[in-house]
């Protein structure tokens, strides 16, 4: 390994690393200042999160973090902000869900079934901002912003009126059957404890890893095929960093901008499938706020598959582990939010930093060679 590659990784590693460790530090003194010790709270947290069932609960959770990120990178490497993988993913997999309890088929069809409608679904409706912005010129923010509240609140609500199922609400308020109606488990993708078990030992306490996990890295191999591989990607990657540039080189930027808007929601109607698989039903308690999320670890990956991978299983232990504060009584539970907002906070100026200082030595190691050449 020569040193310039040493050096990229290097580069590559100092922004989450220092934005890691500023979080730590400054939560750390968050926890000083509310009287708790962060060394107990830390110890808790990695304690619980070092045991197997509880792995299992951040893998599951990590699962639809990485595919919510890896929509909204679609959208950020074209520049483009889609806010609303929020409304996207639950729209989808609320009509999935419909469509996968009105049939019967074998597994491998019923299940494929799902996943197509699912992502159609959100690929449709991501595809109405991007024709509301090349044809009117609407910011895309502004747009999937109205589309969420559309989805959530509209439509959503609408359609959980008309295909409700039956079921209760207990004294207590908690919804018994209440939703579509279940699928049949011929569409419900099954869980791969035994892949795990392969490694470690069988898996208590009814833990079941999801087996959206396996669609997840299938997600972020063709984002990555995608982005890297193919004509589509590189016109996008081109019209996400000069437009103008890439309009002139023949590229229709228009299209691009629907394309990548149709195609960050198509891969953003996938991240309710776990929750579908978990459930056999959409129901109002729908799991949320998964949208949102995955932008913060977008942000966090830089936008690469891997990034992402790191930041999704991150934001996954901080969101599992911290259910062992209020057990153990060592700190406040909310001192996870804080680290998440710190760490993201960090992040963002830690990159840009970094990338100041690599143009910076780029520009001197151009400037050097050019000397050199000159005095030949």
């Amino acid at each position: 390994m020569n040193s310039s590659m040493i050096r990229r990784i290097g580069l590559a590693l100092a922004a989450p690393t220092a934005a890691v460790l500023f979080a730590t530090i400054a939560s750390s003194i968050f926890l000083v200042i509310a009287g708790s010790n962060p060394f107990t709270a830390y110890g808790d947290m990695f304690e619980y999160g070092s045991r197997l069932e509880i792995q299992v609960d951040i893998l599951n959770r990590a699962t639809p973090l990485y595919i919510s990120g890896v929509a909204a990178a679609i959208g950020f490497r074209m520049n483009l902000f889609n806010i609303g993988v929020e409304g996207q993913y639950r729209l989808a997999a609320i009509v999935a869900a419909y469509v996968g309890a009105s049939v019967s088929l074998p597994a491998f069809f019923h299940i494929a079934l799902i996943l197509i409608v699912a992502m159609l679904v959100g690929g449709a409706y991501a595809g109405v901002a991007g024709v509301l912005k090349v044809s009117r010129g609407v910011n895309e923010v502004i747009s999937t912003i109205m589309l969420n509240a559309i989805a959530i609140s509209g439509l959503i609500a609408w359609l959980v009126r008309e295909w409700q199922a039956g079921g209760t609400v207990d004294a207590t308020g908690a919804n018994l059957g209440i939703g579509t109606e279940p699928i049949d488990e011929s569409g419900l993708i099954p869980n791969i404890n035994s892949w795990l078990e392969l490694f470690t030992r069988e898996i208590g306490k009814g833990k079941e890893l999801t087996g959206v996990l396996l669609v997840a890295v299938a997600v972020g191999v063709l984002y990555h095929i995608v982005l890297n591989r193919t004509r589509f990607g590189f016109d996008l990657r081109a019209t996400g960093i000069n437009p103008f540039a890439a309009r002139a080189g023949g590229v229709n930027d228009k299209r691009m901008v629907l394309g990548a808007m149709v195609l960050s929601g198509v891969v953003a109607g996938l991240v309710g499938m776990a929750e579908i698989a978990k459930l056999g039903r959409f129901n109002p308690n729908f799991v949320g706020n998964l949208g949102f999320a995955g932008i913060a670890v977008a942000l966090l990956g830089r936008n690469h598959p891997g990034g992402i991978a790191i930041g999704a299983l991150l934001f996954a232990f901080l969101d599992t582990a911290s259910g062992v504060l209020q057990v153990t009584g060592s700190a406040s539970r909310e001192i996870v939010f804080i680290m998440q907002g710190i760490i993201l906070l960090a992040a963002v100026i830690a990159y840009e930093v970094v990338q100041r200082y690599r143009i910076r030595e780029e520009a001197r190691m151009a400037s050097t060679l050019l000397a050199g050449e000159a005095e030949e």
